[in-house]
């Protein structure tokens, strides 16, 4: 009797805490550089849950480092209570390869809440390359076998990943350049420092349509239609077969977070990705909302461990690890 007046107290507990949860801030970690392209989600998405969370204050906090690791594992050994989120991308997948030593266990210490979108990718390079089409940049990579440096904004973003696909596909080794955020890597590529970088359209667009870069083709398996790369052809349409990247996005709590909170802030989640405002921002940058059953927390793991499988040869092949 006494064990069941317990479990009834706890019950009565846990329900009370989902009633009146958000009741303070919730932090919205971000494992990168505040300003780049997952930032730019993170801070959109914030205004997009207020709404739906009941006026709730979300604040983003910019914790960077060794692949999204470090603002990965301050979620992770957080307070399961759902005032600490993480919003990552495809890191999440990619980090039990590219880590040597892993601070936690992608598949066993969150909640999936759902994911938020896709975001396509393109090849971008100097202003002064003297490549004007796709096909011109392939001859140059050959004939600069060795002196190419592609830049990425650090080992596990979403620019390095793409980056080590491309090399895979066009089996030319080329010098990584890695910088602490997508913002310095962009400028040392419109002043011609650097070669070439593969990276989202939530970074990229602006800079394409103000021709202070060369675009060279999309990542996806189909064209986009957004209006400033409407005319961008796929790399699959330029010979690279079977090329499809697009660097997605999630929503995660720690491990142990109450059921009924998963439940909640999930729930909110779908009634933010509908929002007219939040949409639009999106779409203006070439993203894609999810709408399948990947907003489920579920399938949204599912979708993730599948991910882990797909990323782990490329990164091997590579041999580029975060120690």
């Amino acid at each position: 009797m006494k064990k069941l007046v317990a479990l009834v107290a706890a019950l009565s507990t846990v329900m009370a805490f989902a009633d009146t949860y958000p009741s303070k801030t919730i932090s919205l970690i971000v494992p990168f550089a505040a300003g780049g392209p997952t930032d730019r989600v993170a801070r959109d998405l914030a205004e997009a849950l207020r709404k739906p969370l009941g006026g709730a204050t979300i604040v983003v906090d910019n914790i960077v480092g060794a692949g999204s690791s470090i603002g990965a594992s301050r979620v992770a050994k957080a307070a399961p209570d759902g005032y600490t989120l993480l919003l990552n991308h495809i890191a999440m997948a990619t980090m039990p390869n590219l880590l040597r030593s892993m601070p936690f266990k992608v598949e066993s210490d969150f909640e999936y809440l759902g994911m938020i979108n896709e975001v396509p990718m393109t090849l971008i390079a100097r202003p002064n390359m003297p490549a004007k089409n796709f096909k011109e940049f392939h001859a140059w990579l050959n004939a600069n076998k060795g002196k190419i440096n592609l830049g990425n904004a650090g080992i596990g973003s979403a620019s390095h990943l793409c980056g080590l696909m491309f090399q895979n596909a066009v089996q030319i080794d080329m010098t990584a350049i890695p910088y602490k955020g997508t913002a310095p890597a962009m400028v040392d590529l419109m002043a011609g420092q650097i070669d070439l970088m593969c990276d989202q359209t939530t970074n990229t667009t602006a800079q394409i349509e103000a021709k202070k870069v060369i675009a060279y083709g999309v990542t996806t398996a189909k064209r986009l239609t957004v209006p400033a790369l409407k005319d961008l052809p796929t790399l699959q349409e330029d010979g690279l077969k079977g090329f499809d990247v697009s660097i997605w996005h999630g929503l995660y709590a720690p491990k142990g977070t109450p059921a009924d909170v998963v439940a909640k802030i999930n729930s909110a989640l779908k009634v933010a990705l509908k929002d007219p405002d939040f949409i639009k921002k999106q779409e203006a940058l070439g993203a894609v909302i999810i709408t399948d059953k990947r907003v489920e927390s579920a399938e949204h793991k599912k979708f993730v461990v599948a991910e882990i499988a797909k990323w782990g040869p490329v990164i091997a092949a590579a041999k580029e690890y975060i120690d």
